[in-house]
């Protein structure tokens, strides 16, 4: 089937996505673009109906039916620079890692998860609380990445290099009761400090304190708390 070349599916989660998506729809009112933001709403049946040139996933939290990316042009933006940092919770492992400058890859969907050839990177610095970071890069996403490959139509180029594979975390590890220095603490906390994800936390047998809006100071990392009393008398 042929496609459309001004059709475009934007599917997103995420507040920041969201907006940002909006922003880029009211810039471009030549295009037709449809926004996806539920996981029912991504089906070959309506993708076919609107017939697009091709979907872009700037955060995506299941997994892309193969109907769909074997038969439509599917492109996923990832954290990291791949093949360096494949899988889940990159923003979290890289900052774990001690590192804070890093790539957003824009890649096509295939198989297998964030093997896909490389259509562009562009660099991303990981300084501020994890919802800084992801508005950041949201909004490089919808300004520069998306409206590039939109009209420059570049050919994705296969990954080169030696992969590295991070795990997706747990809600367990957000416990930073043995964390050994200012630094790691600071960074468990920020790196944690968005929408939707547990926040850095201790835990004792009556209460649980998390801990937001950190700042690293001389001698101290000062954070705001918010406390649960897990069994009130």
């Amino acid at each position: 089937m042929k496609r459309s070349n001004d059709k475009y599916i934007i599917a997103t989660i995420k507040s920041w996505n969201i907006e940002e998506a909006g922003k880029f729809v009211e810039r471009n009112p030549k295009h037709k673009i449809k926004l996806i933001t539920a996981r029912k709403e991504l089906t070959h049946n309506k993708v076919s109906k609107f017939n697009p040139r091709c979907i872009f996933f700037p955060h995506w939290s299941w997994k892309i039916p193969k109907e769909i990316y074997e038969n439509y042009e599917c492109i996923v933006f990832h954290m990291t620079d791949l093949p360096f940092g494949r899988g889940g919770s990159p923003l979290q492992n890289l900052i774990q890692r001690g590192i804070y400058k890093t790539k957003i890859s824009a890649i096509r969907v295939v198989n297998e998860i964030d093997v896909g050839p490389i259509y562009l990177k562009r660099d991303l610095n990981l300084r501020g609380s994890a919802a800084q970071i992801y508005k950041r890069a949201s909004k490089d996403i919808f300004e520069n990445m998306i409206p590039y490959i939109i009209k420059e139509h570049p050919v994705p180029i296969p990954q080169k290099g030696k992969a590295v594979i991070f795990n997706r975390r747990t809600p367990e590890q957000s416990n930073i009761a043995n964390l050994g220095s200012k630094r790691k603490v600071y960074d468990y906390i920020r790196m944690l400090d968005a929408e939707g994800y547990p926040l850095a936390s201790v835990e004792t047998s009556e209460l649980k304190i998390d801990f937001f809006n950190a700042k690293l100071e001389e001698q101290y990392v000062v954070a705001n708390v918010r406390i649960k009393v897990k069994k009130e008398l």
